[in-house]
């Protein structure tokens, strides 16, 4: 058995940087054998456990194995219903491989030694592109008479409509922005996941019959009470975690300060990084400074470094951090890639205050050194303050990137619908059904900003539990808050 994993082609830094073409390349079908024949098709396979949607890791390595590539396919599909979009954008370092028996004791994550289960997956996903694999509906005339209303288009509305449709049931997505992804399109740079990955994903849905209603914001446009009297039996709510969460310090509202949110949708959606070919320009400084650690702040850093290099200036972005690299919440993955297209980061510092010009403008940003002190309630150690150490960084671009709250608009007007002190749905954990009967949540609205893979775990609870209500309307509800794993900043 080969000891090393294969290691995956990737553009070479200083040419990717250049452009938001794909960084990864993925494996050829030789290596994907090569790496799939390290597994060592373990009697407990505890990797399925580290699975927030528990794919059968296991299984379809083996089908892998045996060239059987359509047996690969459709084992992940079982559990899984977007490999070719999980298998780009999921920490796997934090959830399935480092549950892998050839992850190194005491790592913090998944070593470089545990499977390369999520290139495997990508691998395969991709040859179901590639083939036109489809997986068989199983329409049912009990469900066909149905209509279910799907309200965002993100990976929780995106999976739960395509579990429904493969039922037979009639699905509408109403989604609010132009175009559908949800977060999918508007936070993931393509050169992490490419549109045309997930157009592929949203046609397939629309082949099976799931009708999408872009620019239609629920809570605006209609109520939840509307959309039962256009005939909705049931209704998704798949609305994410929109709201961005602002740092609170002194000089936050100079110009040139924006949220990590803002800057992504203005560069992925709207395609800023094409401007004037695209007429949604996005501004960019010679000192970009992005505050974060998860993988929001990761993608902003390196879109951020991306549109220096196009506008030809000088690379000069920073992120800084308040903690420590070993507690980034950011994949492995996009940390490495972004040192090595230029991204400079400082750890253990926290921003005290923005500092502007005349005209109303960011100039700098003043910061403190911190240590590591106590672990707080995410068991990270809490960073403390170092008296003394202030300090100021140049700075005429700022990206703030610590966090996204739950979307309000619709629990604003729905004050039926039970929310938490964070303005989270809570729902039954079993269900995934509301306090209003007939309505159910998953993905970020739910839990807190979470993985793609997280999200659609929710959304294929409430699918089922939306199947069961449909065929036995009488059943009850048991609401309690149903928070994720805990990984910040989506995907």
């Amino acid at each position: 058995m080969r000891k090393e994993p294969v290691k995956v082609r990737e553009v070479e830094a200083e040419k990717r940087v250049a452009g938001f073409d794909e960084v990864v390349l993925g494996y050829s079908e030789e290596e994907a054998l090569t790496e799939a024949s390290r597994c060592l098709q373990c009697k407990n396979p505890v990797c399925i456990n580290g699975c927030p949607v528990g794919i059968n890791i296991k299984g379809f390595i083996h089908h892998i194995t045996q060239k059987d590539y359509k047996g690969a396919y459709f084992t992940i599909r079982e559990k899984n219903n977007f490999p070719s979009i999980c298998g780009r954008v999921c920490p796997a370092e934090y959830q399935c491989r480092k549950a892998c028996i050839l992850t190194r004791k005491g790592s913090p994550f998944a070593s470089d030694n545990s499977i390369n289960i999520h290139f495997l997956e990508r691998f395969t996903g991709q040859m179901g592109i590639n083939n036109g694999w489809m997986v068989p509906s199983e329409t049912s005339e009990d469900l066909s008479k149905f209509k279910v209303a799907v309200v965002g288009s993100g990976p929780a509305g995106l999976c739960c409509a395509g579990e429904l449709a493969r039922k037979g049931i009639q699905v509408t997505i109403f989604e609010s922005l132009h175009k559908t992804g949800g977060v999918l399109r508007y936070g993931i740079p393509p050169f992490r996941l490419p549109h045309s990955i997930l157009d592929f994903e949203i046609d397939y849905l629309k082949k099976i019959g799931v009708v999408f209603k872009p620019n239609s914001i629920i809570g605006k446009g209609k109520t939840l009470q509307e959309l039962k009297n256009e005939g909705f039996d049931a209704i998704f709510l798949g609305l994410g975690a929109g709201i961005p969460t602002f740092l609170g310090i002194p000089g936050e509202n100079l110009g040139n300060i924006t949220s990590a949110n803002e800057f992504l949708t203005r560069a992925n959606l709207m395609s800023a990084f094409k401007f004037p070919d695209y007429h949604t320009p996005v501004n960019i400084g010679r000192h970009v400074i992005v505050v974060g650690g998860g993988n929001t702040a990761m993608d902003a850093a390196r879109v951020a470094l991306r549109l220096q290099k196009m506008r030809g200036i000088p690379l000069d972005t920073t992120l800084v951090y308040r903690r420590s690299e070993v507690e980034m919440p950011a994949r492995r993955l996009e940390i490495a890639h972004a040192k090595e297209e230029g991204l400079k980061l400082k750890f253990l510092v926290k921003p005290e205050e923005f500092i502007g010009d005349a005209n109303g403008l960011v100039q700098k940003l003043k910061c403190v050194a911190c240590e590591l002190g106590e672990p707080d309630a995410s068991g990270r150690r809490r960073p403390v303050e170092i008296k003394g150490s202030d300090f100021e960084l140049d700075c005429d671009l700022a990206v703030v990137a610590i966090g996204l709250k739950a979307n309000a608009i619709l629990p604003k007007v729905t004050p039926e619908l039970t929310t938490d002190k964070n303005g989270d749905v809570i729902v039954d954990p079993q269900t995934m059904e509301t306090s209003i009967k007939n309505v159910f949540a998953g993905g970020d609205i739910v839990g807190g900003e979470g993985t793609v893979i997280e999200a659609m775990g929710m959304a294929k609870r409430a699918a089922q539990g939306i199947i069961n209500r449909l065929l036995a309307p009488t059943s009850g509800t048991n609401l309690e808050n149903t928070k994720g794993v805990g990984y910040a900043n989506k995907c």
